[in-house]
């Protein structure tokens, strides 16, 4: 069970109400590991003593992180903190491993197969080649920190994945091998997001059950000059990682 005792004490006189400050007190030893995770929190009653606020203010600031997915309770056994989930920032065009390392995350990938393929119509579509034309077709699990977080098959036109066949894909990104070894500068990418449920294959991949949800990413990165170069489905743990972006509201420059 977490301890309450010499926490930090809440400001009464604070314009900030007493439950935020406490959440936000909660939320920081979360994410900094103070609480690990899967460990069994303070009951309400021992908050409430160790901040003096009552149980309805614990109970508030509780609720809070239970919406943020901080923490999950387990009836008749108490609340637990939850495994704060890797996230990454999709406001710029980045591979997965370029975003998490600069976070502090290790990011490994495991190559589970390199071929060419007949391109099928959706493939022949987004990359603008001949349906049944050979495309190079990559299938990597990614890992952070040790576990596996996602499935990535990725679709590139032959003559670019030949030039692939020899590059360390266990401990790069693509979109970084492009750039950096070929010498194709990226331009910009189209994403679709939406919800699926693990199949057996996904399954075996991530360490998942087979019906466990899954966040599906479907993008296609062009060239800096438009052309359509990497066609990807992507398949994220959904109990394990987010993808964050800001967005702001387009203003009238009339008004």
């Amino acid at each position: 069970m977490i301890e309450t005792q010499n926490m930090a004490q809440l400001l009464p006189l604070s314009p900030v109400p007493l439950y935020s400050q406490l959440k936000e007190l909660l939320r920081t030893r979360i994410l900094d590991g103070t609480y690990p995770p899967h460990s069994r929190m303070s009951s309400e009653s021992e908050l409430g003593q160790a901040h003096g606020v009552s149980r309805i203010t614990v109970r508030q600031a509780l609720g809070d992180l239970q919406k943020e997915g901080l923490i999950f309770k387990i009836h008749g056994k108490g609340t637990f903190v939850a495994k704060p989930k890797a996230f990454q920032n999709v406001s710029t065009l980045q591979g997965l491993a370029e975003s998490m390392t600069q976070m502090g995350y290790e990011v490994l990938n495991r190559l589970r197969s390199f071929k060419f393929v007949p391109a099928s119509a959706l493939v022949a579509e987004r990359l603008q080649v001949e349906e049944g034309s050979l495309v190079t077709e990559i299938k990597r699990v990614r890992l952070i920190n040790r576990e596996p977080v996602s499935l990535e098959v990725t679709y590139l036109p032959q003559a670019v994945g030949e030039k692939l066949e020899k590059a360390d894909l266990a401990t790069r990104d693509i979109f970084l091998i492009l750039e950096n070894d070929c010498g194709i500068p990226l331009g910009h990418a189209d994403l679709a997001i939406d919800a699926a449920l693990a199949d057996s294959d996904l399954a075996q991949a991530l360490l998942v059950e087979e019906g466990a949800p899954i966040m599906r990413i479907e993008r296609l990165t062009h060239a800096a000059d438009g052309t359509p170069l990497d066609f990807e489905h992507l398949y994220y743990r959904g109990d394990a990682f987010q993808y964050r972006l800001r967005i702001d509201r387009q203003k009238d420059a009339q008004q």
